[in-house]
C-alpha cells in the first residue's frame, strides 16, 4: 500500500510482483528442503531473522521520518527500483515464510511427489500471494481514493513506520527469547 500511495500503481504492482517473486522462492526452497536446513540451522536462522528484524526496523524509522511536502504529499517518490527491492526483501527476510511453508508442505509433499508438481505448489503460492498484493494496489490506486489518500500518505507512512519498528521490535524479543 505504502509503495502504491506514494509511487501510485506502476510501483504497487512492481512491489506485489517482487514479493510474490520471494515468496514463491521460499516456496519451493521449503518443497526442494533447503527451508529445513535453514530452520535446522540456528545460526542460518538467526541470520535471516537478525537480517529481516533490522531490514524492517530501517523501513520503519525511514517512514517515521517522512517529509512532507505541498498538501501533505510525500516529498519523495519511491523509484520502481526500491519498490522491487522493498516487495522481494520484505519476503525474502523473513524466515517464518519457511518455516510456514514446511508446514503447509509437509501436508501434501512427499519423496515420491514430481519435480513438476513441487513447482506447481510453489507456483501456486507465488500466484496467490502476488494476486493479493496486485488488488491490494489496483485498489489503493483507484483515481476516486487516489488523491484523497496521497494527501494524507505523510501520515500513512508515518503510521506504518511506527507499525514495522514496533514488529522489528517485536522480533528482536522473540530472537532474545529464543522463538
Amino acid at each position: 500500500m505504502k509503495q502504491t500511495l506514494a509511487g501510485g500503481r506502476r510501483n504497487g504492482v512492481v512491489t506485489a510482483l517482487a514479493h510474490g517473486l520471494g515468496v514463491g522462492i521460499y516456496a519451493f526452497l521449503s518443497i526442494l528442503g533447503l527451508a529445513a536446513i535453514i530452520t535446522a540451522s540456528p545460526t542460518a536462522f538467526a541470520i535471516l531473522q537478525w537480517g529481516g528484524a533490522g531490514y524492517l526496523a530501517w523501513l520503519g524509522v525511514k517512514g517515521l521520518l517522512a517529509k512532507t511536502g505541498s498538501n501533505n504529499e510525500l516529498t519523495e517518490a519511491p523509484s520502481s527500483k526500491s519498490a522491487a527491492r522493498d516487495g522481494f526483501l520484505i519476503a525474502f527476510l523473513n524466515p517464518k515464510i519457511a518455516v510456514f511453508f514446511l508446514a503447509l508442505f509437509s501436508q501434501v509433499v512427499g519423496t515420491d511427489t514430481s519435480l513438476l508438481a513441487k513447482f506447481g505448489y510453489a507456483a501456486t503460492a507465488l500466484v496467490i500471494d502476488t494476486g493479493w498484493y496486485l488488488m491490494v494496489a489496483w485498489l489503493f490506486s483507484n483515481p476516486r481514493w487516489l488523491d484523497a489518500l496521497k494527501q494524507r500518505a505523510v501520515w500513512f507512512e508515518r503510521v506504518f513506520g511506527a507499525v514495522l519498528v514496533g514488529l522489528a521490535g517485536r522480533l528482536v524479543v522473540g530472537i532474545m527469547n529464543g522463538r
